[in-house]
């Protein structure tokens, strides 16, 4: 049987993949086989979230009965509901239902409603608390397919330190970094000089590791250094693996919907206030605005370099008419051409426009030209791939470490 949950934690702590921790234990001495621990990732851009947007699922031999008594106990037990925007949701189902909800609710958006049909139609035993929102993630992660999949190896605080600032060893971290990537990723940021897996909200969670198998995210927590620990778990998990993606179209994209959309540069980048930086890419007759946020650091470097006639390939969310983005391939560079007045070849001057369509002028002689100066510059970037660092990147984000990813 498959037990899902979802929508447990809130902006105040607690932590979905905790409480599944602590039920596989529980579910363990209660004599029942726990065959998977899967962490799902669903859309990234729904609106009620609070952190990562993550469900669980346990994949387990037992009384379902029992097993459904058990975990309704430990979400009781553990849930904040004193936060209005937590509304726990447990499923226990006998056979995965549908992945088709599955891949909508990473992708789009779906219904307490819906949740509830596909269940019954299951015959599947559910509860939602509170206005019962966590069906829908836990739904989902029982119908969850992993095409692709990677791996999380999560390590939780104590119960007395929730709140208190995290006890772990930077210099550990590079260390488990250095000796594992890009087996594993995303531990730190190399370039910024900062950690990335240490969060620094007030939930139980220590520090997680990223990786492409068990092994290697084993691996690499046996290099750090930290206070104790009271459960590490591994999870299988959708991160990393662009689920959230689908191929859109300019003018045809959905608000909070995640994309991979192909286009034309139409202007050179603008920086703007805060340092973000503003792409119009167009297709036909159709135009769309990008944004490489301050938070991308270095990677709007890449989105400057841009030039009118470039081909790319963009990927991000959808939100308020304005594509985020998460990466870029750069199908194809255009020439760098810079247009100029020309320079007066008798006193060496440069000239300044006549008028429209009327050539240039020389203010001091009075000569005057028809063309203007056209010059090319080298370009200071290369086709391929190019990725927000792991300080910016979303959960479900692939990351480059991963190997190129078909454009």
């Amino acid at each position: 049987m498959f037990i899902g949950i979802d929508d447990t934690d809130s902006p105040a702590g607690m932590c979905t993949t905790y409480l599944g921790a602590r039920l596989i234990r529980v579910l363990d001495q209660a004599g029942m086989r726990v065959f998977e621990t899967r962490l799902v990732r669903l859309n990234p851009n729904a609106p009620f979230k609070t952190r990562g947007n993550a469900a669980v699922c346990i994949e387990v031999e037992g009384d379902r009965d029992e097993a459904f008594a058990i975990a309704a106990a430990l979400i009781e037990e553990l849930a904040d509901f004193s936060c209005t925007n937590t509304n726990p949701g447990l499923v226990v189902a006998e056979r995965r239902p549908d992945p088709a909800f599955y891949w909508k609710a990473a992708q789009d958006f779906c219904t307490i409603e819906e949740a509830r049909a596909i269940l019954d139609r299951e015959g599947a035993l559910y509860r939602g608390w509170k206005n019962g929102r966590g069906l829908i993630g836990a739904t989902a992660a029982v119908a969850s397919v992993l095409p692709d999949r990677t791996w999380e190896l999560l390590a939780y605080r104590r119960a007395a330190s929730w709140g208190t600032p995290r006890d772990v060893e930077r210099a550990s971290v590079f260390a488990a970094e250095a000796a594992t990537w890009p087996h594993t990723w995303d531990s730190v940021d190399r370039t910024q000089d900062v950690v990335v897996c240490v969060p620094h909200t007030p939930d139980p969670v220590l520090f997680g590791i990223r990786g492409e198998s068990p092994e290697w995210v084993t691996r690499a927590r046996a290099l750090i250094k930290a206070e104790e620990t009271e459960i590490e778990q591994v999870w299988v998990t959708n991160q990393g693996t662009d689920a959230h993606l689908v191929d859109g179209r300019i003018g045809s994209l959905l608000e909070g919907r995640s994309y991979r959309v192909p286009g034309r540069v139409v202007e050179r980048p603008v920086t703007g206030e805060g340092g973000h930086v503003m792409l119009v890419l167009e297709e036909g007759d159709r135009r769309l605005t990008c944004m490489a946020f301050e938070p991308t650091k270095g990677f709007r470097d890449i989105v400057r370099a841009l030039v009118p006639g470039d081909t790319l390939l963009v990927c991000g969310s959808y939100k308020n008419g304005t594509l985020n983005l998460e990466k870029i391939h750069i199908d194809a560079l255009a020439e760098d051409t810079m247009v100029r007045s020309p320079v007066c070849p008798v006193c060496g001057t440069r000239m300044t426009s006549a008028g429209k369509e009327k050539g240039y002028k020389c203010r001091t002689c009075g000569a005057r030209s028809k063309e203007p100066e056209i010059s090319t510059r080298p370009r200071a970037i290369q086709t391929g791939w190019f990725e927000v660092p792991p300080t910016a990147r979303r959960h479900l984000s692939r990351p480059l470490a991963r190997g190129d990813v078909q454009a």
